[in-house]
């Protein structure tokens, strides 16, 4: 492993899930406080459905973008009317609570393991969450050295300057660090794209259609066994 001197990861849904308030249910009862009727059951079709609004052509960081992808949300539910801005807005603030989400099983034991073999950790997130606060919370302080935020950044992955500060921050090579996330877009091909190594994190199931040289684990405990073998 000693080849590789830094991992980054990607937050939502590389270290931590939403609990109940960004499910369905909880989407249908933010909806009801404003008289929103929306259909619950539909909630993963509309995640699907409202994934294009997250696309941005200048990958500049702004607000509305996630707004307006938490209004298409509730929209393809259903939901109508003037009070749909207003709950997107409020769940767009709420997703920075850090008590609404929850840290996957394998992340700690996985972290440590990369830790205790010299690895240097960090964190590069799209998210508005303070990141410092999120280490604290989730009891990672002693593991995570590095945080790089679309906030405090001012870009979305994948653009370069936010893989680059994190680079920057950790003092490493770009050839001696790799970026583990969910997303083949943002968290692959940006990494890919400053001469780190990307790693695709396909939790629960198989991923998108990749090419061969594409890295894919399942679960981060076999990240540090892969890195050993790169």
């Amino acid at each position: 492993m000693a080849s590789t001197a830094a991992v980054f990861f990607d937050v939502d849904f590389t270290l931590i899930h939403p609990g109940p308030r960004f499910q369905g249910l909880g989407y249908q009862q933010s909806c009801a406080e404003h008289g929103i009727i929306v259909d619950p059951s539909q909630f993963e079709a509309a995640v699907r459905g409202a994934s294009a609004a997250l696309d941005s052509a200048d990958q500049l960081y702004d607000a509305a973008l996630f707004v307006n992808y938490t209004r298409r949300i509730i929209e393809l539910m259903g939901g109508a009317g003037p009070a749909v801005e207003q709950v997107a807005r409020r769940l767009y603030d709420e997703w920075a609570e850090h008590h609404h989400f929850f840290l996957y099983d394998d992340v700690a034991g996985s972290l440590r393991a990369l830790a205790s073999a010299g690895v240097r950790l960090g964190v590069i997130s799209n998210s508005h969450r303070c990141l410092a606060s999120f280490r604290s919370h989730f009891e990672l302080d002693d593991l995570i050295s590095v945080t790089v935020s679309s906030l405090e950044q001012g870009f979305l992955k994948p653009h370069p300057s936010i893989f680059r500060t994190a680079l920057e921050r950790a003092r490493v090579r770009a050839e001696e660090a790799a970026m583990v996330g969910d997303s083949l877009a943002h968290d692959v091909a940006g990494a890919r794209g400053v001469g780190m190594r990307g790693i695709l994190l396909a939790r629960g199931g198989e991923p998108p259609s990749v090419d061969d040289d594409v890295t894919v684990i399942r679960s981060l405990t076999e990240l540090p066994a892969l890195l050993e073998r790169l």
